[in-house]
């Protein structure tokens, strides 16, 4: 049996995709494999390949959505499980989560600010601003 077979099997290592992908941060496990190679993940501070195998107690550093994530690994689960038992298989970081609401908030309140918050004017619109600036309203 070769090494790779080995690790494999083991329950204290898991391929750090496969953990995103349980985790249900992504989707597929080519979704976690591509973040990964974009470089948006980070485990102990250390950019990784999607190879990478991760153990309980690792620190993974993701950015999803233009979103930081700080996640410290509580269990590993080789199988997809629903979202509730998902989500304990981690801790979240207070401090990015609070950076995360605030960078939420920030991008909810720009769109509210926009000049067209409805998407672009129509044509109806643009006459009316027209007529507006030419001071025969």
């Amino acid at each position: 049996m070769s090494k790779q077979e080995n690790k494999d099997e083991r329950d204290d290592t898991m391929r750090l995709d496969k953990w995103l992908w349980a985790a249900r941060f992504f989707k597929t496990r080519s979704l976690a494999s591509r973040q990964i190679d974009l470089g948006r993940v980070s485990v102990n501070g250390v950019k990784v390949k999607t190879s990478k195998y991760i153990v309980v107690g690792d620190v993974i550093d993701l950015t999803l959505n233009s979103l930081p994530y700080k996640l410290t690994v509580l269990a590993l689960n080789h199988q997809r499980r629903p979202a509730p038992e998902a989500r304990l298989l981690y801790a979240e970081d207070t401090q990015t989560i609070a950076k995360r609401e605030a960078q939420k908030a920030l991008d909810q309140a720009s769109r509210i600010t926009a000049a067209y918050p409805d998407g672009r004017p129509t044509k109806r619109d643009r006459r009316q601003l027209d007529r507006v600036k030419r001071g025969e309203w």
